[in-house]
């Protein structure tokens, strides 16, 4: 199982430190086989070296260069990352990142044999549209993607549940992960107001190859539950 945390725009640097040192100190003492990744707000990147995976939230796609506000290669192979989140909702949605902008940032890290966390999900609209029009919104995310490249991580993230403690059922979750490994065997993780409270059942699904933690991922003491799930 993958139990990854995305701790958004969320954590100074100091806090950030002492959440990782708390998680590790949680990963070493449960002795977890679990997969743990933790991508950090981009001010609070740091080098850490145990059984907890840092990686980036976003970077483009470039070593430096002048591109303002963003951060590139040189940035994170300061800190030892290759690991990084693509295409998550909030990017696409309200940062307004296209396909193709996300495609052509999928290969440049592909390139490097960096571990890609690739996001695909569905706002509420086309949910309630039909099975088969919120299916075709989703397989446009895959265009362009490399589905067999052996570093990729896909997460399913239904756009209406994150963060607003509303999940999709445990039978819905299922039908569409298993869905979704008919594009890609890729490891598929599930996102959307993942909390202590439903992990267990939800990391018992089918096809379900661990989740994407967001706002409960922020105590560590919770995400830390969900880890011993």
């Amino acid at each position: 199982m993958i139990i990854a945390a995305n701790l958004k725009t969320n954590l100074t640097r100091v806090e950030t430190q002492k959440y990782i040192k708390e998680l590790e100190k949680c990963v070493q003492t449960s002795q977890t086989q679990n997969e743990v990744l933790v991508f950090p707000a981009m001010s609070s990147l740091l080098e850490h070296k145990g059984k907890v995976i840092l990686g980036a939230q976003n970077a483009y796609a470039t070593k430096n260069g002048a591109f303002t506000g963003e951060i590139g290669l040189e940035h994170l192979e300061e800190f030892g990352i290759k690991t990084i989140l693509i295409g998550h909702s909030e990017r696409r949605h309200i940062l307004q990142e296209t396909q193709e902008a996300l495609v052509k940032k999928f290969n440049f890290y592909k390139a490097l044999g960096f571990t890609i966390v690739y996001c695909v999900g569905e706002p509420l609209e086309k949910r309630e549209a039909g099975k088969e029009e919120m299916m075709e919104y989703i397989s446009a995310q895959y265009e362009g993607i490399d589905t067999a490249y052996e570093n990729l991580i896909i997460a399913y993230e239904p756009v209406w549940a994150i963060g607003t403690g509303l999940t999709p059922s445990l039978e819905d979750i299922e039908q569409i992960h298993t869905a979704l490994k008919e594009k890609s065997q890729a490891p598929l993780l599930y996102g959307g107001s993942v909390k202590v409270a439903n992990a267990k059942e939800v990391l018992a699904l089918h096809n379900v190859d661990g989740v994407l933690v967001g706002s409960a991922a922020l105590d560590v003491n919770d995400f830390c539950e969900i880890l011993k799930n």
